[in-house]
């Protein structure tokens, strides 16, 4: 038996970042936010060590903000939209500051961190590397204390609804093992990343790309789902998911060395151990395949500063046994942010009619190829609370929704055939040999299980990966190592799913 529910207002799915600052500007539209976890649990903002990047400094600005975005995306950002997401960096650092988040500071300014890319130190942090569980803390409190928002967990979304004319009008769920069937006004998707389809993330095991898969199965356009970053530095001490050693112990001065000690990033890229994300990722990930191992070195930079300097950091370590302020940390490239997701266009409107999306799973043309870092919980913070309030004026159409039924579960021992088949083959280095094995393994795992989401997602990406058949960014082709020119997007539509289509 279904249940339904009508809701007549906003319905965010999602609890991180990105789906509490789109539900917060709803108001006074009654606002319904699903999330799988209680607030704050399941969500990669929650995870994120680095900080958000705000062009607060005396000598920096969101011009130079957003020339730094640019160029880290490899030729596929939308330059108005950078500078639209940079121009908004001091305002949302002062919009959280008065919802109690402490940034480090002193009494004039804020302490701010160089990262990769960044040609000013521009990331503002808290406590060294606990901004995003921070901020998901202060937004999560501010969310529950609105009138206008009803928050549930135990939902885990299954499907998008959809009425006769292809307009979203809600979604089925899962609670504890019943289907309910939920509609409103508008839908708003902040489902996180996928991370969790590659056997190393950094990311919550659970974030498989649900919400894109979603989307795409219900005929939203799709940008660029082969572009999935792999941050160079997760602490390498085969835990699942893989700790983070944030990028700012490398603005401090940290060094990569391989086993022998040896630095290295010299002669691979002038800014060394600050190169681009993909940049490092690669030098490692070889590093790491011949043997010579790779590791992080901040026992001269950071030593005995760590316990309070990074603390999340030093906890990691210290639970397995390995003193950071006496010897290097063992590090490995592992899947981290992915820069493609569900086209959206500056209010967060995709091209379904009645859904919005918002955060990672979006797609909002300020990554690209290669997302800058620190500037995901700005563009989670900052561009959610724009979709929210875009999606407050929807009106209810009144059309029904058609009937559906959910995809199917991928059970436990699959989704890990599907994991290591994704990092073998559609990681930091991919190849068509590799590739082409990829979407074997797929087409087998679907054979058994249609439509599954993460397949869903995993397909997306390693057809697209297939197809561009040049090095750009994140994506890396052995057997096409050259850029090509001009730089075009990849989009993707799939059709209506046959339930709908009835």
């Amino acid at each position: 038996m279904i249940e339904r529910v009508r809701h007549d207002g906003v319905l965010v799915v999602g609890g991180g970042l990105a789906g509490l600052s789109a539900a917060l500007p709803c108001a006074p539209r009654p606002t319904l936010v699903l999330s799988a976890e209680p607030l704050g649990g399941g969500a990669s903002s929650a995870w994120a060590q680095g900080g958000i990047a705000a062009a607060v400094g005396a000598e920096d600005s969101p011009a130079l903000h957003a020339r730094d975005t640019v160029a880290a995306g490899a030729g596929l950002i939308d330059a108005d939209r950078a500078l639209a997401l940079t121009e908004l960096g001091p305002g949302v650092v002062e919009r959280l500051s008065a919802l109690g988040v402490r940034f480090d500071r002193d009494e004039t300014r804020y302490h701010l961190s160089l990262e990769a890319a960044h040609s000013r130190p521009r990331v503002v942090r808290v406590g060294g590397d606990g901004a995003g569980c921070a901020i998901l803390a202060a937004v999560g409190a501010a969310a529950l204390a609105a009138p206008h928002i009803q928050v549930r967990t135990g939902f885990h979304a299954r499907a998008l609804l959809q009425d006769a004319a292809g307009r979203v009008r809600g979604i089925l769920a899962d609670q504890a093992g019943r289907p309910v069937e939920i509609t409103a006004s508008a839908t708003i998707l902040a489902t996180g990343g996928l991370g969790g389809l590659y056997a190393v993330t950094t990311n919550p095991r659970a974030l498989r790309g649900d919400g894109l898969a979603m989307a795409a199965l219900a005929g939203a356009a799709v940008l660029d789902p082969e572009f999935v970053q792999f941050h160079p530095t997760a602490i390498d001490l085969g835990l699942d998911p893989a700790p983070l050693a944030t990028e700012a112990l490398r603005g401090e001065g940290a060094v990569l060395i391989d086993g022998a000690g040896r630095p290295i990033m010299p002669g691979v890229h002038p800014d060394g151990d600050l190169a681009p994300r993909d940049v490092v990722a690669r030098a490692l990930h070889g590093a790491v395949a011949d043997g010579r191992g790779a590791f992080l070195d901040a026992r001269r930079a950071i030593g005995s500063r760590f316990p309070a300097a990074y603390p999340a950091v030093f906890a990691a370590c210290m639970s397995a046994g390995l003193d950071p302020r006496a010897e290097p940390i063992p590090v490995a490239p592992a899947a981290h942010f992915h820069m493609g997701g569900i086209e959206i266009d500056a209010d967060g409107r995709t091209s379904l009619a009645g859904l919005f999306a918002a955060g990672e799973c979006a797609a909002a043309g300020v990554h690209g190829a290669n997302r800058l870092a620190s500037n995901s919980l700005l563009e989670a913070a900052g561009f959610g609370a724009a979709t929210g309030q875009a999606a407050a004026t929807e009106a209810d159409p009144g059309a029904s929704a058609l009937p559906l039924s959910s995809s199917p579960e991928l059970p436990e021992a699959d989704v890990q055939r599907l994991r290591a088949a994704m990092t073998r083959h559609a990681g930091v280095v991919r190849d068509a040999p590799g590739l082409r094995r990829l979407l074997t393994a797929i087409d087998e795992l679907d054979a058994r299980h249609p439509d599954a989401l993460p397949l869903v997602a995993a397909r997306m990406i390693a057809e697209s990966a297939l197809a561009r058949e040049e090095s750009r960014g994140a994506h890396h082709r052995l057997d096409f190592p050259a850029r090509a020119e001009p730089a075009q997007h990849s989009r993707l539509f799939l059709p209506y799913r046959a339930a709908i289509a009835a």
